[in-house]
Parts: C-alpha cells; sequence; structure tokens
C-alpha cells in the first residue's frame, strides 16, 4: 500500500484540517522506528495518549508512547501500561469515584465493553501521519466534522455493505478509536471524550473515523464512487434550484415592480 499516495487522496477528498494517521501496537519500545518521537524525552515530560495524537494529526509528528511517556491513569489501565492486577476493578471504581457511574454495577458493565489490551500485550504504540509512516499500521483514524466523517461512512458502506457502528461513552475514547478496530476488526465512528477535549485541544466541531488499515484501500474507492453519480463530495454542494420566500413588505414591493 502506498500509504503517502492514500493520504493524498484521504486530504484532497474530504479537505481534511489535520493529518490523518495510522498506529501500530508494538511488543518492545525498541521496535520503534529510530526517528520516532517520544514526549519524556522531547518535552521531559509524561503526556496523555490522546495528545500524542494530537502530536501525530496536528504536528505530523511520529510519535511513541510506552509507560515512560504517560501519565493519564484511564488510559494506560486500558491499554495495559498501568500496573495494576485488576484493570476492569479499577476503571470501574474510577468511574464510580468521579461520579460518571453511581454504582459498581453499571460501572464494571461499561469497563467490561471497552476494548483493551491486558497488562503487558503490547510495550509501546507508534502513531503516524499516513505520509511519514516506518511502520505498517495495523489502524487508520480520520478526525473530520460530522460532513466529513459522514463521506467517509458512505465509502465505507459502499465498499463493507454494512452500516457503520458508533462506540460512545464520553470518557476513556482512545481505546474505542485506537484499540477498538484492531480488537473488532470493523469501522468505528467515535465522539472524543473529555480527556481529548481538555488535554488535546480536540474541536467541538471533531468526530473520529477509524478502521483496520486493511480496508483502507476499500475505503479510498468507496469515498470515490459512493454516490458519485448524483455529484456527492465534500465539501456539500447546496442545492440552489428554488427562488426564495419573503416577508410580506418584501412581496408587496416585488409585485408593485413587477418582479414577481
Amino acid at each position: 500500500m502506498d500509504y503517502k499516495a492514500a493520504a493524498g487522496q484521504l486530504k484532497e477528498a474530504l479537505r481534511l484540517r489535520t493529518e490523518p494517521f495510522g498506529v501500530a501496537f508494538v511488543k518492545e519500545v525498541a521496535d520503534l522506528p529510530e526517528k520516532t518521537r517520544r514526549p519524556s524525552q522531547v518535552f521531559g515530560k509524561k503526556v496523555t495518549i490522546c495528545q500524542g495524537v494530537t502530536m501525530a494529526r496536528v504536528y505530523g509528528w511520529p510519535v511513541g508512547l510506552s509507560r515512560d511517556d504517560l501519565i493519564c491513569v484511564p488510559g494506560m489501565l486500558a491499554f495495559g501500561f498501568a500496573p495494576a492486577t485488576d484493570p476492569i476493578l479499577e476503571l470501574a471504581q474510577l468511574f464510580c469515584e468521579v461520579g460518571f457511574h453511581g454504582e459498581m454495577g453499571p460501572a464494571l458493565k461499561e469497563a467490561e465493553a471497552l476494548p483493551r489490551f491486558a497488562p503487558g500485550e503490547v510495550g509501546a504504540i507508534y502513531l503516524c501521519p499516513l505520509e511519514r509512516l516506518a511502520l505498517k499500521p495495523e489502524v487508520i483514524a480520520v478526525y473530520g466534522n460530522p460532513a466529513q466523517i459522514m463521506r467517509l461512512v458512505q465509502a465505507a458502506t459502499f465498499y463493507v455493505g454494512t452500516r457503520v457502528s458508533g462506540d460512545f461513552g464520553g470518557k476513556v475514547e482512545c481505546a474505542s478509536y485506537l484499540i477498538g478496530p484492531y480488537r473488532h476488526g470493523e469501522i468505528r465512528v467515535v465522539i472524543p471524550g473529555m480527556g481529548d477535549r481538555i488535554f488535546s485541544m480536540t474541536q467541538d466541531d471533531e468526530l473520529v473515523v477509524s478502521f483496520p488499515a486493511s480496508l483502507l484501500e476499500g475505503l479510498l474507492t468507496g469515498l470515490k464512487e459512493a454516490a458519485r453519480k448524483i455529484g456527492a463530495r465534500y465539501p456539500i454542494t447546496v442545492y440552489q434550484n428554488f427562488s426564495p420566500a419573503f416577508p410580506p413588505p418584501y412581496q408587496e414591493r416585488a409585485k408593485k415592480w413587477g418582479i414577481i
């Protein structure tokens, strides 16, 4: 796959504000490519996973995140980076303690439903713009406004032949859009959570669509072909074949002057 060309096609078709990026999960930190930027080394600080996403999609950096780079407890629990014996229980307790749930039963149910890695299952996350990838990605993610995401959903339904699923919880959404497609092999639309908005400056109009990298070529075909016969594209073409109606004072003058 020519990922640089694919990035160009996505950006041209969707007029994206930020870079589409690939995600790879590596077993050892040493497996990260040579020019990968680690926040703990570049900034001398620990960050959140969603901040790493922003560095990749806004700065255009290849970013590597390991346990040593991270400070976000919920994200670290979901990605298996926290030294917890029972990450699901810890997440559920955290949900209750901060007020996302009032009882442990529903909190446990949500924590169990989150896509996640077992402790130690992966050693680092690699996030990189498609056009700069040095590792074969397992997941691809695209941030966009609802209309841009709509076009990707149309492309997906054209190629896959089924409707696209959403996964919404308003919290720990990095697990949903980074791990979800890897675990379940399907396309997902996700509403970025509070962490994305507080720490990684995700804008109010942004959604995420992510999918297994193996679907990229088919989605690019779908972007070209889905509703092509009726001129579907982005920006959406507005309908102009009508005469507008005006309030009575305007209409009276229009009648007097023979405009209508």
